[in-house]
């Protein structure tokens, strides 16, 4: 363990760190249903073999935790009875999940946590949500606190939209925790019910391409691209009572109040209404081994997100075109909140390593940066185990 920038060496007792819970948070990847969480529409994640690890014990303190990142080599502590926002922004998703916990009334005391990471930040994997749910999972069990599953995954959000202030919907959080080996979930974001559907890829694999780019407007237009189909809504509810979200609109309604949605917001819930349609689209595709209509609506996903969502960016689309011809490539789009990140490419498995080979070194002749390839599975939702 190195020392570390911020004011606090490692203690010294880390170094001998007897582990009482292990926990295994998994990244995700979403196959398709992309913006439409948080307007109570579909998706179809799963939670992926690349995740966090987290090693917890007590301390013996009632109030002071301490936190080393292994993969930032950093080091933190705090008390539970003052719980502030951090500069660092990773800490602020552990010390949200701690404030959440707290407003449900339970009690925490002094404990020790090391974590290590192989999830990429920035690449549109949910890196928060594993942190999040994986946090609170491991102190859900270090300390007994009986919260169910779906609890986990309802504070974890909280914690990213009310200690953190990402506008986020409750997608990476529920697949992060509730998914299962080698299936996809089609998720109903208003109920939150599950129909778990086998991955049957035939002879392809998931490839995630990150484009190494992180455009800043992401979080500020990830916002505003929410309120545009919230305004529409409640343009929508005075005429409509029944209309809570964007997901219960349809294109007879859009076309009726089309002249005070305007035309920008427009644009965006036509593109949230197919892409609803495309999730179960994908539920039939993917049934049927359909494979080539499966990547038919992964093209015609990033084409919206693309044009009508807005929400791409010209690396993203490099790679999506470059795909397009591809006979071995089925289907390509941007994953993940827009303006950086990866594509999601299903790719024959025998043809992976010649096009990673040949599309890396496109990009760079174009955009003079590496992309990273990662090839990805669908997994078991977060293993906790107490040692």
């Amino acid at each position: 363990m190195k020392p570390v920038e911020n004011n606090h060496p490692v203690p010294e007792d880390f170094r001998n760190f007897k582990t009482e819970v292990k926990v295994a948070s998994p990244g995700r990847i979403n196959l398709i249903g992309e913006h439409t969480d948080y307007n109570q529409g579909f998706v179809m994640p799963s939670a992926i073999d690349k995740k966090i690890y987290f090693k917890f014990r007590k301390n013996n303190n009632d109030n002071l935790c301490r936190i080393y990142s292994e993969t930032f080599e950093t080091y933190v502590e705090f008390n539970l009875d003052k719980i502030l926002k951090s500069k660092n922004s990773w800490e602020n998703y552990l010390l949200g999940v701690i404030d959440e916990i707290q407003k449900l009334g339970k009690t925490l005391k002094g404990f020790d946590c090391i974590l290590k990471s192989e999830l990429p930040i920035g690449a549109g994997i949910s890196s928060s949500a594993a942190l999040e749910c994986g946090f609170a999972g491991g102190l859900n069990s270090l300390f007994s606190l009986n919260l169910p599953q779906m609890e986990i995954v309802k504070l974890s959000q909280r914690a990213e939209n009310n200690f953190v202030s990402s506008n986020c919907g409750i997608m990476d959080q529920f697949a992060s925790v509730m998914s299962k080996k080698n299936h996809f979930i089609k998720l109903d974001c208003e109920s939150l019910e599950a129909e778990f559907i086998p991955a049957e890829i035939q002879n392809c694999k998931l490839l995630l391409l990150n484009t190494n780019v992180s455009h800043n407007l992401a979080d500020s237009e990830y916002n505003s691209r929410r309120q545009q189909c919230e305004n529409a809504v409640q343009i929508i509810q005075q005429k409509y009572s029944e209309v809570k979200a964007l997901r219960h609109v349809s294109f007879e309604m859009l076309e009726e109040f089309k002249e005070k949605i305007g035309p920008v917001s427009l644009k965006r819930c036509r593109y949230v209404l197919e892409e609803n349609a495309r999730v179960k689209q994908t539920e039939k595709a993917l049934s049927s081994g359909n494979l080539k209509e499966l990547g038919k609506l992964m093209y015609a996903s990033h084409r919206g997100l693309q044009h009508q969502y807005e929400v791409s960016c010209p690396e993203l689309d490099f790679l999506v075109d470059f795909s397009e011809d591809k006979s071995f490539i089925y289907g390509s789009r941007m994953m993940g909140g827009g303006f950086g990140g990866c594509t999601i490419n299903l790719i024959e498995s025998d043809k992976i390593d010649e096009y990673i080979t040949e599309v890396t070194k496109a990009y760079q002749q174009k955009f003079n940066i590496t992309p990273t390839p990662i090839t990805v599975v669908p997994d078991e939702g977060t293993q906790i185990t107490k040692v």
